[in-house]
């Protein structure tokens, strides 16, 4: 079966209450987001994937050689997949399709195996089952099924359970599973799905051992996910988001619609490289439209990022944090060109930012670096030292360790974005209207040879992080060196900081 032609609606004509639209709930307090069309001139239109309104229709009749299930016999599909040889294909028809009434029942596809749902076609876990589709078998394709009501536990997932390689997944509707919806392997494909409404993940790119190569995200809808609210059950457990990546080398992240997510649309985290994140539309999700953390080279280009981070940010300012949270967040993580990739900087540019909670945050924590008791990547090493105990005195107060083991915010060239702000918009009086590069004062442990502000003049002075011809509208400010440091637009054009030359600034677009 070809890829069928995607339904695309422009962002323009859309004008819809997403919380409304997809159920969500909004924070009491908050104004509502909407997607209505960007109104700042020059502004780009991007495409918008409504996978989850307008679901791609699968054959409405079994293709030629099909072992066709029967959604009246619980179990048939397990059996069916079971019973058959190797790259068969399995065509589900219109119905609700059920395993066995055993939390570890579920489908084991063999190597090439393919999954094609009739319309209609539904495989319900019926909060009894943990997982649909697992094992290890490579090259297994499903596409045009709903695959829903399934508990895995928490930081696993439903489909492709354990992250076998070279899956293809597309057409489909992942939804309202506890857990994450989709896990992935090597080289697999997740195009044109509606991943909406799971427990923690929409998807989480984790394997449990080894790294993950060759990953594509193209043209999903990736709405509502998160709906166990985790990060308010487990403070601080960074385990949400529309989608999770771990140690993903080479990705790309395209043309999706990543909106209304409580917490963080797109998180990187832990040595991910080679990403390249690109026209894609994030909006209206409750935290970060996008965290790259301690992670390398990437691509950032072509997005529309709107309305996001409109409640965590804003609690953050009613708590007195002063810390910048942004919108596009990247923490410990920069440009190596050591480490193999299409790039050898992470560059972000030709995106439109407007009416987010902040804009963009580099930030560097001085007491997280390989081997520290304050790294919380368990255990971690970066990609630069193989054996976590070799990051320990007295060889890693000299180089090559002193600058290898730790993952270094540097070499992020932003250029050639605009930055929209009207804090109407969002009902903000402070704390909404920052752009930051910035770390703490180290402290800790007390073997720790980063200690005092040299960490902090090195992310903002000495590491190559750079922002120049971007355009400016809105009460914008800057932050440097550490939270207390703000800087208007002209200072921070001076000296020592000397950035943003070619960008220019105004009050608003019609001052």
């Amino acid at each position: 079966m070809g890829i069928k032609k995607r339904h695309w609606a422009w962002a323009a004509p859309l004008a819809v209450v997403l919380l409304a639209a997809t159920g969500c709930e909004s924070t009491q307090g908050a104004p509502a987001r909407t997607t209505a069309a960007p109104t700042t001139s020059g502004a780009r239109s991007t495409p918008v994937a409504r996978v989850c309104d307008t679901p791609e229709a699968g054959p409405a009749k079994a293709p030629a050689g099909a072992v066709t299930v029967d959604p009246a016999k619980v179990g048939d599909l397990a059996a069916k997949t079971k019973s058959n040889p190797p790259d068969t294909t399995f065509w589900l028809r219109p119905g609700k399709h059920r395993l066995d009434a055993d939390r570890y029942a579920q489908v084991i596809p063999k190597k090439g195996d393919r999954y094609l749902g009739a319309p209609g076609a539904v495989l319900d876990g019926r909060k009894i089952n943990e997982y649909a589709f697992a094992g290890t078998a490579q090259g297994v394709t499903i596409r045009y099924l709903t695959v829903q009501a399934f508990v895995p536990p928490q930081n696993e997932g439903v489909v492709n359970h354990d992250s076998a390689d070279g899956w293809v997944i597309e057409h489909a509707t992942i939804q309202d599973n506890a857990g994450a919806g989709l896990m992935a392997g090597a080289r697999q494909q997740v195009r044109d799905n509606c991943l909406r409404a799971n427990g923690q993940y929409g998807m989480n790119a984790y394997k449990g051992s080894g790294r993950i190569s060759g990953l594509v995200v193209e043209g999903n809808e990736i709405t509502g996910n998160n709906t166990g609210d985790w990060e308010r059950r487990q403070e601080g457990c960074g385990c949400t988001g529309g989608i999770k990546f771990w140690a993903v080398d080479g990705a790309d992240v395209r043309g999706n619609w990543v909106h209304d997510n409580r917490g963080t649309g797109l998180w990187a985290d832990t040595n991910n490289n080679d990403f390249r994140i690109e026209d894609n539309v994030l909006e209206a999700n409750d935290g970060a439209a996008l965290i790259y953390e301690t992670s390398y080279n990437a691509v950032i280009r072509n997005n529309t990022i709107r309305h996001n981070n409109w409640v965590e940010g804003r609690k953050a300012a009613g708590r007195g944090d002063t810390f910048p949270f942004a919108t596009v967040y990247l923490s410990e993580s920069g440009g190596e060109p050591r480490i193999k990739a299409r790039t050898d900087k992470i560059e972000i540019y030709g995106n439109l930012l407007e009416d987010n909670w902040s804009g963009i945050t580099l930030w560097e924590n001085a007491d997280r670096f390989c081997n520290s008791p304050a790294n919380t990547s368990s255990g971690d090493c970066t990609l630069l030292v193989k054996k976590t105990s070799r990051c320990a005195n007295p060889a890693i107060a000299k180089a090559p360790l002193y600058a290898d083991c730790r993952w270094k915010t540097q070499r992020v060239d932003i250029h050639n974005n605009r930055f929209v702000l009207d804090k109407s918009v969002m009902k903000c009086t402070t704390k909404c209207d920052r752009m930051a590069v910035l770390s703490n004062y180290g402290t800790y442990p007390d073997w720790s040879p980063y200690k005092g502000e040299q960490v902090a003049e090195a992310i903002t002075l000495k590491q190559h992080n750079l922002w120049h011809d971007n355009v400016y509208v809105g009460p914008w400010t800057f932050v440097v060196h550490d939270p207390s440091k703000v800087l208007t637009f002209q200072d921070w054009k001076g000296m020592p900081y000397q950035q943003d030359a070619g960008s220019t600034f105004r009050a608003s677009d019609g001052g």
